[in-house]
């Protein structure tokens, strides 16, 4: 993954993550005002980050703690704080050099912007975006999705040519879902969204490969032989709750190693002026033993959102695929070994 993700080439935009959380976590939901849409809906509109150090799974540092206090987060988040950069506070930490990332041609610690706090639901502090099963991790695959992530591996160092590069290197789609669905946070950078809103159409446009994701309410699905990067996703309000039910999935392009039979229910409810609380449940019978869901807030940030500019004009690809070519005339130009 770490390939992948320093094949994109793009135009980074600091955000204000960090702010943003410091002021949500101030927000009470009691009293706020949570505006409304002309169609009487919550109003969903504005720039929004999902940025954030809380894991996708929980670590064994928190076996059975859903959540942590402030105090027990703290020192979490100083610790992950340090591994990006050292004590001057711009040099690269040992996980960007141990990433292979710092240096020259690498991202340093300025460019990074994941956030810097555990994610806050209800006013407590979180270990995992997983929240079901209730012990924080994804359940364990099954044999048919080790046998298709398998041959997947295999194929990973393939540089025959740009059609068998992953699709995140070939800047076609964002590296780690960031699209979604389901929308996940970056845990590097590029993780604003932006949410315009129509009575019919829900539309978000993510920073990361500036994809956009379209929504109808109300709709029916396309029918499952069309395929789409992102799936097939239609939307409908319960009471002031977004549901967004996703299907269509691509086999290329399905969520952490799921199949083309992913299905992702999201639910994105309004709580204050602050903060959306996003829920979704994972659903793939061929890849895992049973549901899964993961839980975290977007939090309100300033707009706008710029253009990330990955591969512009494919100069990336080209080298990617010349170096591959190198590589084999000097493996041809070796004497073979007697």
């Amino acid at each position: 993954m770490t390939r992948l993700l320093f094949a994109c080439v793009g135009v980074i935009v600091l955000t204000f993550a960090g702010q943003a959380q410091n002021t949500a976590s101030k927000t009470k939901a009691a009293g706020s005002s949570i505006p409304k849409a002309p169609d009487g809906h919550p109003d969903l509109q504005g720039f929004w980050t999902n940025s954030t150090i809380t894991p996708l799974e929980r670590s064994a540092q928190y076996a059975g703690k859903l959540t942590v206090s402030d105090a027990e987060a703290a020192i979490f988040e100083k610790s992950q704080v340090q591994d990006l950069k050292d004590e001057d506070g711009q040099s690269d930490g040992p996980l960007l050099r141990a990433s292979g990332s710092a240096g020259v041609g690498g991202y340093n610690a300025l460019f990074i912007d994941r956030g810097s706090e555990l994610t806050r639901v209800d006013g407590v502090k979180r270990t995992s975006l997983v929240i079901d099963p209730p012990d924080g991790k994804i359940p364990p695959n099954t044999p048919e999705a080790r046998q298709r992530q398998s041959a997947l591996f295999r194929n990973f160092n393939n540089y025959d040519s740009v059609k068998v590069r992953p699709l995140s290197e070939r800047c076609v789609i964002g590296f780690g879902s960031t699209s979604g669905p389901p929308m996940m946070p970056d845990y590097f950078y590029n993780n604003n969204y932006q949410i315009v809103q129509t009575p019919d159409t829900i539309m978000i446009m993510v920073e990361m490969i500036h994809d956009v994701r379209v929504i109808r309410l109300n709709g029916e699905h396309e029918p499952s032989s069309i395929k789409k990067w992102l799936g097939d996703s239609i939307g409908h309000w319960e009471g002031d709750t977004l549901v967004i039910d996703t299907t269509n999935f691509r086999a290329d392009n399905a969520f952490h190693g799921a199949s083309e039979n992913l299905h992702v229910i999201e639910r994105l409810r309004r709580i204050n002026a602050g903060t959306i609380l996003y829920r979704t449940t994972i659903d793939d019978p061929s890849t895992w033993t049973k549901p899964w869901t993961i839980e975290y807030p977007f939090l309100s940030t300033r707009g706008p959102i710029f253009e990330y500019a990955c591969h512009e004009g494919n100069y990336a690809m080209e080298d990617i695929l010349g170096g591959a070519r190198k590589a084999d005339a000097e493996s041809a130009a070796k004497p073979s070994a007697k």
